[in-house]
């Protein structure tokens, strides 16, 4: 029975690793495209929410917007982009950043690097202190389990 307490915490660590790993490409992504120096107009195709949770959690709705631009070179570029502002509505027209190497990752918000550094450092630090919790509440069970002479007896 012990061993619940050892698996739950990892499967916790493994869950917010894979989080940071997550919140690290998305921010390496949008930073690529705001230094990139490249910017196309864009036409907002479609723009739509989702929502998620209800029941006994509250209800969180995401904006998504679908936007189509055209590189320098002549290339057709179709990419969504969930969170944008709410006054954004289809057939509007939008400056968008890109990387050359891959058009597909570009995002219609406008270059905030301090605001982009900022979010990613909170959400870090954050997961990096629920990665210290799970690992202490670790340490003080195997600590009282030892203690107590329980550990790991059939």
């Amino acid at each position: 029975m012990e061993v619940l307490f050892y698996v739950v915490p990892v499967l916790m660590i493994a869950v917010a690793s894979c989080a940071m790993v997550v919140v690290i490409r998305r921010s390496v992504r949008v930073g690529r495209a705001w230094n990139s120096g490249l910017t196309a107009e864009a036409r907002c195709l479609r723009t739509y929410t989702t929502t998620s949770g209800g029941g006994d959690s509250s209800v969180h709705t995401t904006l998504h917007h679908v936007y189509e631009f055209t590189t320098r070179d002549g290339r057709g570029v179709r990419f969504e982009e969930r969170g944008g502002p709410g006054t954004t509505l289809e057939g509007d027209i939008v400056t968008v950043h890109y990387p050359a190497d891959r058009p597909e990752h570009a995002t219609a918000r406008p270059p905030a690097p301090g605001k982009l550094v900022a979010g990613t450092g909170c959400l870090l630090a954050f997961l990096g202190m629920f990665i210290l919790f799970a690992l202490g509440f670790m340490a003080v069970t195997h600590a009282m389990f030892f203690a107590a002479g329980d550990f790991l007896q059939p």
